[in-house]
């Protein structure tokens, strides 16, 4: 009998997931519609290089209410289909994609219609790849960690700890020990989350939890009994900008991807290392079988608890690479909770991402690219608070997951202790 009714209530969940992303792909396409009624009249102009580029490309002057109107009754008919087939898994994802381009498209349209200001699309993603340097390392930190079968709620403390001994070294020192010295304080904290969750058998989650606290207590404490007082110590010294040759002159693709501090060369090596790593490897196999099955590992001879503890490890010092970035990287100075809640929204992006390296960039890029556009939105005065503009990607990264995210499966033994027979 609960077979049967298993059977029986798989096509109507089947209609009502039809039925949920027609209903949604339809209201954003009434949304953009709307958006184009309440344009104002004129064109939207969109720059496609930066005032100090060496070849300038021509901007981009598009009708507003029009193409806002044309993109909306793309995503109504594509509502209408959706609502009516049940497509591969590829299929919707590229349909969600392409309904949330449409509106993006759409909303650059209404708030640059008849303005005098351009948007300039090559600082926005230029903005967008930045802005996700933290977001990318401490989500890789994560694959690492997880893929082995250790949780690591521990992003935030690392990112925040890495952020605060990399302006303190770099003011002393130099910049490229302030990095290496980030990044070796936040294997510090990998390696306290490796020792209590892999010897004592501590609770992962809530052990995460206390590292991240004990980080932000410590460094707050830090900064007003030490950095207030002694400016020398937060001097605020940044990398300055690698340009590389040739593929920096491109127009457009270059000022994104090859005109940028070390810091994005560093995260481009980090995302193929451990893509091919995980993947392509023997030791992204054993890692892989560490979290998946550790019992089978320990039996053709993988050192079950070595592993997870040099994946730990590695993992921090991914995400206090990318806690360096917040200061030495950016702006220079640290400032008490400067990573504000970066950690968990890389531990997010892993999900999101499926615990693979590349799809958790792209979901670091997702929400970086909605934090960058609420910025651009701001600055040409669009007729929206600024606390709504704030929310733009906390909205995108829950209609993302709720989207695309569906039912992910986590690595089998993640989260839970191997005790040796």
């Amino acid at each position: 009998m609960t077979t049967l009714a298993g059977v029986a209530g798989a096509p109507l969940a089947t209609v009502n997931r039809r039925l949920v992303a027609g209903g949604t792909f339809i209201l954003f396409g009434l949304i953009d519609i709307v958006l184009g009624y309440f344009a104002h009249k004129g064109d939207a102009t969109f720059a496609l290089s930066l005032p100090t580029a060496s070849v300038h490309v021509p901007s981009i002057h598009a009708p507003a209410a029009v193409i806002c109107y044309v993109l909306g009754a793309a995503s109504v008919a594509l509502g209408t289909w959706r609502a009516t087939v049940d497509p591969s898994r590829r299929v919707r994802r590229l349909s969600i994609a392409v309904v949330l381009l449409f509106f993006v498209i759409s909303l650059l349209l209404w708030a640059d219609a008849g303005s005098t200001i351009p948007i300039n699309l090559v600082n926005l993603l230029q903005n967008t790849l930045t802005g996700s340097i933290p977001l990318i390392l401490g989500a890789l930190a994560g694959c690492v960690c997880e893929r082995s079968g250790v949780i690591n709620i521990a992003i935030e403390g690392q990112l925040l700890l890495g952020a605060f001994t990399a302006a303190v070294v770099a003011s002393v020192s130099s910049l490229w020990l302030g990095l290496i010295s980030g990044s070796l304080s936040g294997g510090l904290i990998g390696f306290l989350l490796a020792v209590f969750a892999i010897k004592y058998f501590a609770d992962q989650i809530i052990l995460g939890v206390v590292l991240n606290v004990l980080a932000l207590g410590l460094t707050n404490y830090l900064y007003d009994s030490i950095l207030v007082n002694h400016q020398n110590l937060n001097a605020g010294n940044t990398f300055s900008v690698v340009k590389i040759p040739v593929l920096g002159d491109i127009p457009v693709i270059g000022p994104i991807f090859f005109n940028s501090n070390i810091f994005l060369y560093l995260t481009y090596a980090a995302i193929i290392v451990v893509q091919i790593g995980l993947f392509s490897t023997r030791w992204g196999l054993r890692v892989r079988a560490v979290g998946e099955h550790p019992t089978a590992a320990d039996t053709v001879g993988i050192r079950v608890l070595g592993t997870r503890y040099s994946n730990v490890i590695m993992g921090g010092l991914l995400a206090g690479i990318g806690g360096a970035y917040l200061t030495v990287g950016s702006v220079g100075t640290f400032s008490p909770d400067m990573s504000s809640g970066l950690g968990y929204i890389a531990l997010a992006a892993m999900i999101f991402g499926r615990w693979t390296p590349l799809g958790a960039t792209a979901a670091a890029l997702l929400f970086g690219f909605t934090e960058a556009l609420g910025n651009i939105l701001g600055s040409i005065n669009v007729p929206i608070p600024t606390y709504i503009l704030a929310m733009f990607p906390y909205v995108a990264t829950i209609f993302a997951v709720a989207g695309l995210g569906g039912r992910v499966r986590a690595p089998a033994a993640d989260g839970q202790p191997y005790i040796k027979a």
